[in-house]
């Protein structure tokens, strides 16, 4: 059995190398590895088999992304630098399209509109380190607007173009910044909170003009950059390619957003790994309706453009009904998506555009399995990149083969070349450990936390965390692996199946329990949106007195016609089982979500079954009528006071 399973391994091995045409020191590795590991049973080998030209694929992508990496760490390059090379190479092919005006800009112009950022920064007086605020809708002008500042070592915040008073002066506050450029179309925003806003910030506005706010003193930057100089600044930048490049912030679902710090070799790791991963060509024309705040936006698209060449179209919000059109117009070859795009676009009525595109491949994170088949079927995609990462985490997973509803995977050959783990987590979220203290790996088909180990020496294993050391220190925990190492905890839970692709599960905190079973909340809500034609659905645990666990709820987008409770309860009976039902629905208009597709459940779960307002209606499933019921004051008081049995 051992000489067959050499034999068969090495086989293996040769083919898939055959097949990739590669041959050398990885294959000689991974070859060995598949020998050498212990386990020789049919199973394992069969996982080899199935697995190896896959793992061999994502390696020799490691391999190249790492080289590239060490070779800009050695060299001391920033990100402007290989723009600036980028833009030389091909100075009139267009990098932008930004709709819906249609107005374009080849490199040459984004390059000078770099230059004349430069130089204003320049002109302020501000030092390498100090941080600009931008507080802008999408549009073209924030590429240079970040990129020129960071060619003199100015770090730009990205704010999120929806936040408005107290989470918008957090931002601003914490930030730290200087000055505050903002869009016209977000003056009455930031008149809100004039004056609250430091007297020491400066503040600049860009954009058609408007009203002035009065009791505020503002520059108009469009005159500045047109008077300022288009030729490349006289100024040696200090950085290199480890330090801040800017800093993006986070969703804010749970509290307040937190900015994360992005180096220059993050931005460069993201942007690689995507372009290797998915196949993507300079010759491509991507399409980007994310918004330029968020990292997929601004560096898993917008760095396509940045350091491979790529053609942006750029729209400054997403719209499900444009979607298709755009793309047909601008001949793209590659789509973005995140969070609920694709579920939108799928719920869309036919139109004859979705059958003109020449859209090769999509490629996001937060494609749900739900939609994943059906997407590709209606729009006739042949390829899904998926992937799964935070702009802070160090254990970004790919989906490298396109398997249906996974977000990455890992290696069953050889598990410890990516240091990426599913640890076992107990019913508190706590992740178990063993007689000597440290972190007990999942088998397949356990739920567990992603982690991934630090190494702030290796540029793919950095954890850079946010501007508030806090915050830093409570995304690392110690002895993971082996004693004394550390390791950045993603608070996601996953599960691994036997040939090491990995699906999400669940945000920590999201996953309840209740009638002795962990509830998924990622996977109920996917099970609901497909049965009510992909509407907008929240699924959270909630607290009812006297009751162990949490019941099951269910605020559900819904607009229009009565809501069928009879037969939505009999296809919930058949598709779920009895304990992952939801015992509350809530019926609302629109249900909350971020910029970014990510729907807000705290203020949801606080405010639980009660009923709220005469616009929503609220209802409970009643077991013994066997029919949803509608809560009414009275029957609230029955429930929390235990006269009706859940």
């Amino acid at each position: 059995m051992v000489l067959k399973a050499v034999v068969v391994g090495c086989l293996a091995v040769l083919g898939a190398a055959a097949a990739l045409r590669v041959f050398g020191f990885w294959t000689v590795l991974v070859g060995l590895g598949l020998c050498l590991v212990p386990r020789r049973s049919r199973g394992y080998i069969h996982v080899a088999i199935s697995t190896i030209r896959r793992d061999l694929r994502c390696l020799f992508v490691i391999r190249k992304v790492k080289r590239s990496m060490y070779h800009h760490l050695r060299n001391k390059h920033t990100i402007p630098e290989l723009f600036v090379q980028t833009a030389l190479k091909h100075p009139n092919k267009t990098a932008l399209i930004y709709e819906p005006t249609g107005e374009s800009w080849t490199f040459g112009v984004l390059l000078e509109e770099c230059y004349a950022v430069a130089h204003w920064a320049l002109g302020q007086g501000w030092s390498e380190g100090d941080v600009v605020a931008l507080f802008l809708e999408s549009c073209p002008t924030v590429v240079p607007l970040w990129m020129g500042l960071a060619m003199v070592g100015i770090e730009a915040a990205f704010i999120n173009s929806n936040l408005r008073l107290d989470p918008l002066l957090h931002c601003v506050r914490v930030s730290g910044a200087k000055a505050l450029v903002f869009g016209t179309e977000l003056t009455e925003a930031v008149q809100e909170v004039s004056n609250s806003l430091e007297s020491e910030i400066i503040l600049f506005r860009c954009g058609q003009e408007q009203k002035e706010i009065k009791s505020l003193h503002i520059h108009n930057l469009d005159e500045l950059l047109s008077r300022s100089s288009k030729h490349k600044p006289t100024y040696t930048l200090k950085k290199d390619f480890n330090d801040v490049l800017f800093y993006i912030y986070t969703s804010g679902t749970t509290g307040m957003p937190k900015p994360a710090v992005v180096v220059h070799s993050r931005y460069f790791r993201i942007t690689a790994f995507g372009f290797h991963s998915f196949g993507l060509k300079s010759s491509d024309i991507l399409y980007n309706c994310l918004p330029l705040y968020h990292s997929a936006g601004t560096i898993m698209g917008m760095g396509q453009c940045v350091l491979f060449g790529m053609t942006i179209v750029m729209r400054r919000k997403f719209s499900a009904s444009r979607f298709w059109v755009d793309c047909v117009k601008h001949q793209c070859t590659v789509i973005q998506y995140i969070g609920e795009i694709c579920r939108y676009l799928v719920a869309q009525p036919v139109r004859q555009s979705e059958a003109q595109h020449q859209v090769r491949v999509a490629f996001g994170n937060g494609l749900r399995q739900s939609v994943w088949e059906e997407f590709v079927r209606r729009f006739k995609i042949p390829k899904i990149g998926e992937f799964y990462g935070a702009t802070e985490c160090n254990c970004s997973l790919i989906n490298i083969d396109g398997k249906v509803g996974a977000c990455g995977f890992n290696s069953r050959i050889l598990p410890s070349f990516y240091p990426v783990r599913l640890m076992q987590i107990q019913e508190n979220g706590e992740m178990l450990r063993d007689k000597q203290g440290l972190c007990v790996p999942c088998q397949p088909g356990q739920p567990g936390m992603l982690v991934g180990r630090i190494n702030n020496i290796d540029p793919l294993r950095r954890f850079d965390g946010y501007v508030d050391k806090d915050s830093t220190n409570k995304k690392i925990a110690h002895n993971i692996f082996k004693k004394g190492d550390s390791a950045y905890i993603s608070g996601d839970v996953m599960v691994m199946d036997e040939y090491g692709y990995i699906y999400f599960r669940d945000r920590s905190g999201d996953t309840f329990r209740w009638r002795g079973e962990n509830i998924s909340t990622t996977e109920v809500e996917g099970v609901l949106s497909t049965l009510l034609g992909h509407a907008d659905v929240a699924v959270y645990g909630v607290s009812v007195p006297g009751v162990e666990g949490k019941a099951g709820m269910a605020a559900i987008g819904h607009t229009g016609d009565s809501f069928d409770l009879d037969t939505f309860l009999i296809n919930v009976k058949k598709s779920l089982p009895s304990y992952a039902r939801p015992q509350f629905l809530r019926l609302m208009s629109v249900v909350e979500t971020t910029g970014t597709f990510k729907i807000t459940k705290t203020k949801l779960q606080q405010e639980g079954y009660k009923p709220q307002n005469s616009s929503e209606k609220m209802y409970f499933l009643d077991t013994q009528a066997d029919r949803y019921v509608e809560v009414t004051d009275a029957l609230y008081q029955d429930i929390t006071e235990g006269r009706i049995y859940l």
